[in-house]
């Protein structure tokens, strides 16, 4: 796994509301039960400290052929997993695709986030601390190192 360097941004995590974890509670129930909702998944990382399998619900992004992880709240605790791990699980209902990520640095993220916005702005967009999908890149480049941002790989035995 490739680790992006670490910045002040890292520090960067904007808590859940309680609609939040209500909705994504009711997400994760649909994605088990194989129905993904505009490209949801079930996020299965083994923990950085407890080694036990954690779960989340994720979007994830297809883009030009590559598939992307984006953490809209920043530095959360699947984020600090995945980076520990470099890779784990994305399932939907009975379906599991292994996976290893790269983590982009933030000079690539720009084009990744500008197209995470077009697809997910209204669930997510109050994230992303006023840009939208017609920000300059300008801006999408002073917000990058808040959005860690993880390229999708299939191991090679798969």
């Amino acid at each position: 796994m490739t680790r992006a360097p670490l910045t002040n941004s890292d520090g960067r995590y904007v808590k859940p509301t309680r609609f939040d974890a209500l909705f994504n509670r009711a997400v994760r129930r649909l994605v088990r039960m194989g129905i993904s909702v505009w490209g949801a998944r079930d996020l299965r990382l083994k923990g950085r400290t407890s080694g036990q399998v954690r779960s989340n619900v994720v979007n994830l992004l297809e883009l030009d052929g590559e598939q992307f992880l984006v953490a809209p709240r920043g530095t959360t605790e699947w984020v600090k997993n995945l980076r520990a791990a470099g890779g784990g699980e994305l399932r939907v209902g009975r379906r599991a695709e292994l996976f290893e990520a790269d983590e982009l640095p933030d000079s690539e993220k720009g084009p990744i986030l500008r197209a995470y916005l077009k697809r997910w702005k209204w669930e997510v967009g109050r994230f992303f601390e006023g840009i939208g999908t017609d920000s300059s890149d300008a801006d999408l480049a002073a917000i990058a190192p808040g959005f860690p941002v993880f390229r999708i790989r299939r191991p090679a035995d798969a």
